[in-house]
């Protein structure tokens, strides 16, 4: 049985940003094959280019060279409008500090990404309270971020993700702005959807303990691949 093709593919991405009259290279020659499925932990120091990989990964940011092809689209040749589309269909991303909107309740943040869809009010609160209830916060929906503690703000975070059902969640230190034991509680959560829904996850993390939750680890070192193995 032929190998299906994996569902991330970089092949000699490269990434530099223009400072005055520099050119200065965050990402060098980066390889990577991500099957469908896999959760990755992303690690490096400071400055290593984590951020950017991801940023890209995601199509918020453009690569300087090479190719990111997400479910066999190339998204590094698709234009802003193109990109924007996508980027709406087929990313979930999770940010360290949540980004919740603050005069909008715990649904109605969840609701946000399915604007941008055809589905009409009654669907779209259909779909954000079917995502609360994954993420266990079903009867919360009418509570605003404020009066909900660090984990159940990223709870509802993880939900917004997975609202449109993205190809691909993409995770910039989820547990970074959390104490230990509730770190703990959003890790078990992104397993649970990696394992028994197939979400397939790169998360970004300092934290060993966190990259020891994931399949598989990369890390980068001054913009280059240095180590992608089972964790």
């Amino acid at each position: 049985m032929k190998p299906s093709a994996p569902l991330i593919r970089l092949r000699g991405l490269a990434k530099s940003y223009r400072r005055g009259d520099q050119l200065i290279p965050v990402l060098e020659g980066i390889d990577l094959d991500v099957p469908e499925g896999d959760f990755v932990a992303l690690m490096g120091p400071s400055g290593s280019g984590k951020s950017t990989l991801l940023n890209l990964l995601a199509g918020i940011d453009q690569p300087t060279a090479g190719t990111i092809e997400i479910g066999g689209t190339d998204i590094a040749t698709l234009s802003e409008g193109q990109l924007a589309d996508w980027r709406a269909a087929n990313i979930g991303f999770i940010f360290q500090f949540y980004n919740l909107m603050p005069v909008l309740t715990a649904l109605e943040n969840v609701e946000l990404p399915l604007l941008l869809t055809s589905l009409n009010a009654r669907q779209r609160r259909e779909h954000a309270l079917a995502a609360l209830n994954l993420v266990g916060l079903g009867e919360r929906l009418d509570h605003y971020p404020n009066e909900l503690s660090g984990g159940q703000q990223q709870r509802v975070a993880i939900a917004r993700a997975l609202v449109t059902d993205p190809t691909l969640i993409v995770a910039d230190e989820p547990t970074g702005d959390l104490d230990r034991h509730t770190a703990e509680e959003v890790l078990d959560l992104l397993g649970r959807l990696n394992r028994e829904l197939n979400k397939t996850i790169v998360m970004v993390t300092h934290d060993p303990k966190a990259a020891a939750r994931a399949r598989r680890l990369v890390e980068l070192e001054k913009g280059v691949l240095v180590v992608g193995e089972a964790a």
